[in-house]
This record gives structure tokens, sequence and C-alpha cells, in this order.
């Protein structure tokens, strides 16, 4: 045995020299890692390998009859062989990594948009109907709830909220334009018409996330999880990377759907900046003919001088 690890050590350090010049030539071939260089390759085959060399043949030392022929050949060609089983290890230490880094992305956007559905429940929202919509629907209404209805088709009911909520805001905007103009005033069917506007923007969003949700509908990311930790060593390679493209379809169509999201809150946003700004708008003529401060000022005194006006006998 000690012949055997003298052998190998002379082996293993008779082979630092060609692969590092392979190396340096091209580091692709004498490294297993994603991103090869060619500092990499010296510190490999300079001073790893050779430290191990070196540290085998101090090891041999203590006994045996010399070097073995087996010990040799077996140093000259391990290299070569450890180099495919390296990254054979490493590619699929990274693609373990991947996925529970895909299916927790995953898992924190679906609770992410569970909590804002719980939330938007909770805070009052009207809830639409598709199957029933408001007897005053106009046609952004209408227009509403068939992008409420593809969403649920799509089994995302997570993002039919947002609908919702869209739904709600343009009720409450409408019910505070009413309230500060008339309804034939210039003034109230140019904001009007601007809020439909913004409105007609974010069902055109539901809609494109309707549309990448359902591109990825019957993908089941739970199954190819699964299938993947259960079977992951017996599959082949044409099929591993298979189903890792199912999954990595699946977080792009997340991203996608994160991204439109922020584009909801932004009209959300601008509907609410636009209720504030035309709650602040006083279009009503005030009934009283002076100010509040006035008003208590002058009853304030009226009490202190009540006692004037008791009956004398």
């Amino acid at each position: 045995m000690l012949g055997f690890l003298q052998g190998f050590s002379y082996g293993l350090f008779m082979t630092c020299l060609p692969w590092l010049l392979v190396g340096l030539f091209n580091p692709a071939l004498a490294l297993p890692v994603p991103t090869p260089g060619r500092l990499r390759v010296i510190l490999r085959y300079c001073l790893v390998v050779p430290f191990i060399s070196m540290l085998l043949w101090l090891t041999s030392l203590w006994g045996g009859f010399g070097p073995s022929l087996v010990g040799w050949l077996a140093g000259i060609v391990a290299i070569p062989l450890a180099l495919p089983l390296e990254r054979r290890l490493r590619g699929w230490r990274r693609h373990r990594r991947e996925r529970r880094l895909q299916a927790q992305r995953e898992a924190e956007s679906r609770q992410r948009r569970s909590r804002q559905a719980g939330e938007a429940h909770e805070a009052g929202v009207a809830v639409l109907d598709p199957a029933r919509p408001p007897v005053d629907a106009d046609h952004l209404v209408l227009a509403m709830c068939r992008a409420k209805q593809s969403l649920l088709d799509a089994r995302r009911p997570d993002l039919a909220v947002q609908t919702d909520r869209l739904y709600s805001r343009y009720c409450h905007v409408l019910a505070v334009l009413s309230g500060r103009f008339d309804k034939g005033e210039l003034a109230f069917e140019r904001a009007r018409g601007l809020v439909a506007e913004v409105c007609l923007g974010a069902v055109d969003t539901l809609n494109t996330m309707e549309s990448q949700a359902r591109g990825v509908v019957s993908v089941d990311g739970d199954f190819v999880r699964r299938r993947l930790a259960r079977e992951g060593k017996r599959l082949s390679e044409e099929e591993r990377a298979a189903l890792l493209r199912r999954l990595d379809l699946l977080v792009e169509t997340e991203q996608r759907l994160d991204s439109l999201s922020a584009s909801i809150e932004s009209a959300l946003t601008v509907l609410d900046d636009t209720a504030v700004a035309m709650a602040q708008i006083e279009t009503a003529r005030p009934q009283a003919s002076v100010t509040a401060e006035k008003a208590l000022e002058d009853l304030r005194r009226f009490v202190e001088g009540a006692d004037r006006y008791a009956r004398k006998d």
C-alpha cells in the first residue's frame, strides 16, 4: 500500500506540468469550474496538486519497497479521471442550489400575493363577481370583470384580487369627483376620462398577466421538484435538463408577473393621489355667512354676557 502511494505521488507530480500548460492554453480543459481562469489554473497545478502529491509521498516514506508501477500509472491518469467526476459533482450541487432558490422565490412570490389578497379583503375592498356584474356597470367595469374571470380560469386567484382593488379605487375616485363637480361640468368629464384611461391601462396589464400565467398553467412545479428529488440520480442528462428548464420557466414567469404587479400598484397609487387631490378641492358655496372661528368667538361672548338677560323683579 505504501509503495502504491509512493508511485501515485510520483505519477501525480509528473502530470502537473502538462496540465498546467494545457490550462494556460485553454483553462476550460483543465478546470472543472463554470468560470475557469488562468490564475486558478496556476494555483491548482502549481500549489494544490503538488502539495497533495508531496503529502502522499511523505506519507509513503514510512515503509514499503519503493514506488509501484500500478501506483505510478494511477497517478498519471488521476487528473483526467477526476476532472469529469468533479464537474458532475459541482454541476449536481449547483443545480440543487438553484432548485432550492427557485422553489424559495416561487413560494415567496405566491405567499406575498396571497397575503396581499387577504389584506385587500380585510380592508373592505369591493369584490367583483364576473358572473354577476354590477347593475350600473359601464364598459370599464365590464372589462374588469372579464379580466378577473380570465385570471380565475388561469388558476391564479392571487392575481385576480388585483381586479377587485382596481374596481374599488375606480368607484372611490368617481364618488369623490361626483361630490366635488356637477356631472355636466367640463372638469368632471375631463377628470373622469383621465381616470378611465389609467384604469384601461391597468386592465390591459391584467390581461397581459393572464396570458403570462396561462402559458405555464400546465407546468406543475411541485411535481417537477419531487421527481428531481426522487429520481435525480437515475435521470439522463437530457431529461434532467428538460425538468430544470420547466422550473426556469416558472421562475421567469413569476418574475415577469412581479414586474406587471408593480405596474398595477403604480396605477392604484395614481388613483389614490387623484382621490386625495380631488377631495381637497372646495367647489361648493359655504352655507354659513361667517367663518367657524368668528361664530365661535361670537357665541363665547354671548355666553359670557348671558346674565344681562336675566329678569329683575
